[in-house]
Parts: C-alpha cells; structure tokens; sequence
C-alpha cells in the first residue's frame, strides 16, 4: 500500500500520529519522509519570526508550532513543510526561528546556554547545536545564529546577542585572543 492509499486509510493515519507521540523529541520524523514535491505553498517566514500565509499572519501560536513541527532544511538550501505524503517549499527569509531568551546554567567552561526560541523550544549551545556569526559584508553588522535542529537555525535577536556580549571573555583561539561565550566545554567566537 503507497503513503497515498495510506493517508486515506484512518488506522494508518492514527499509526502516524502514535509514532510522532512516541518520538524522542516529540517531533515528526521529517528526515524519514520523502513523498513527492508538490510544488511552492505561499507560506513565508519574515525575518523577525513570523509565519505568514497568503500574506496574512498566522496568529494562531498553536498553529505556527504544529507548522515549524513538519518544517525541514534539505541539501538543496530550500526549506519544506513534509508530512508523510507530501511535500511543500516555502519562503524563509532569513533563518526560521528566533532565538528570543537565553539563561546561563552553571559557571565557567562548564556553563550552559540555554536558548528559547519565539515558539517556545529550548536548545542549549554545544557541540550539536553550535553558534555561529556571520557579518554583513557592507555594514559589517553581526547576524549571530544558533543550529536548533537538523540543518535548521534560530537568528539571536539583537537584546540576546547584547547578553552573550556582556558575558563574552577572551581565550586564546589559535594563538590569538578572541573574545567569545562558553557553552557546555565549547568556546564559541563571537567576533
């Protein structure tokens, strides 16, 4: 029986929902799914966080959740919203998520940053979900990200980003001094 037929069977589609349940994470197995592309949805995600259909905001969070729960990154830079038969390309514009809280657990190299995105998941800095920066080229303004999960980021909102620079220390990165926050046993550069 294809994932077609099976999405029209209720037993099969109840199996799904049990599996999702059942999950580690309490997420979708998205990178376990290939069904086809069934082309672009006029879905956007702006650059603040917002999630957008046919040009009207998407308000409800529950929604906006259930939405980022299917969503996935594949090799091809594009960005999907996957159920187990199909497939659908949206917008993003700039990273899907927000990193809107960060709390320190801890002290020291041992530290943990504790991240909370704008759809209220929480992702700790370490060597699985690193930080990363990346300048403008023109204003050379920082653009600071988070890996949350499987090719997907969080952009560090401006008053976060403020936080790990006032908790940024120096250490010796290849012989130069580079001033940057610790994060379970990782040294992660923010300049």
């Amino acid at each position: 029986m294809s994932d077609v037929e099976n999405s029209k069977n209720p037993d099969a589609l109840a199996a799904t929902i049990k599996q999702v349940a059942k999950s580690e994470n309490g997420l979708p197995p998205v990178h376990l799914w290939n069904p086809p592309l069934l082309g672009d949805l006029d879905m956007r995600i702006a650059r603040g966080g917002d999630w957008f259909y046919q040009d009207s905001a998407i308000t409800r969070p529950q929604l906006v959740k259930l939405f980022s729960s299917i969503l996935r990154y594949d090799d091809d830079g594009c960005y999907y919203l996957v159920t187990p038969v199909e497939k659908w390309r949206i917008e993003v514009e700039d990273a899907p998520f927000v990193a809107v809280v960060v709390e320190v657990k801890g002290v020291g190299e041992q530290q943990v940053l504790s991240f909370t995105t704008n759809i209220s998941n929480n992702v700790d800095a370490d060597p699985n979900n690193r930080i990363r920066i990346e300048f403008d080229p023109v204003t050379k303004e920082p653009k600071p990200y988070i890996h949350v999960r499987s090719g997907l980021e969080a952009l560090i909102s401006r008053n976060v980003f403020y936080d790990l620079v006032g908790m940024a220390e120096a250490h010796s990165v290849n012989g130069k001094n580079v001033f940057g926050v610790w994060s379970a046993g990782e040294f992660f550069p923010l300049e």
